[in-house]
């Protein structure tokens, strides 16, 4: 991925968010290894920009209300591969939320929700799964997923006003801004 162009659009998308501070490496517990932001993945193919950022916002349907948005949105087009941003377990498949066909992974500490894919939840003699049989996709509750593996395709299920990934992010249950997370992986990748 061109993290120039990466670091640009996020400059420009949340401007005083690039002044925060810096987060602390994520750990894992020694079993696992040690989780370090260059072995992590930037979660979409095909990335065209940010479409909305992380904490208040006007509703996006249009609607004269404020809401929190607890991620980041990456634009691509409908059908761009999702690809998982640590390795981690995946705890959870659904189909049946605002945040339409989505998958839960956890990472350590830290959770990642990849939202609006295309696909849905079924019952497979795996087990509960996410299937997008025309992607070539089946995520199982409790499988293992490596770090950068396509996990799924941007889509348009739930509430949503057009084609993205929306990507939340919680470290010891709390929630990240993921322009922040971002912030840190360009400057460690841009330094080897």
């Amino acid at each position: 991925m061109h993290w120039q162009r990466i670091s640009l659009a996020l400059a420009i998308a949340l401007g005083g968010v690039l002044g925060s501070p810096k987060l602390s490496q994520p750990s894992q517990n020694s079993s696992q290894g040690t989780l370090r932001w260059n072995d992590a993945s930037f979660p979409v193919e095909n990335f065209q920009g940010y479409s909305s950022p992380f904490g208040y916002r006007r509703s996006p349907t249009g609607e004269p209300t404020t809401e929190f948005h607890n991620g980041l949105d990456f634009a691509a087009p409908e059908g761009s591969y999702i690809r998982n941003w640590w390795a981690g377990q995946v705890i959870e498949v659904s189909d049946d939320t605002a945040c339409g066909t989505l998958v839960r992974i956890r990472s350590g500490a830290w959770e990642h929700v990849y939202c609006h894919m295309k696909g849905r939840v079924e019952q497979t003699p795996q087990g509960r799964a996410m299937v997008d049989r025309p992607g070539g996709v089946l995520i199982l509750e409790g499988q293992r997923v490596p770090t950068g593996a396509r996990i799924g395709r941007v889509g348009m299920t739930g509430r949503t006003t057009g084609p993205h990934l929306h990507w939340t992010l919680r470290h010891r249950g709390q929630l990240v801004n993921p322009a922040v997370v971002l912030q840190a992986m360009y400057g460690t990748q841009a330094q080897r």
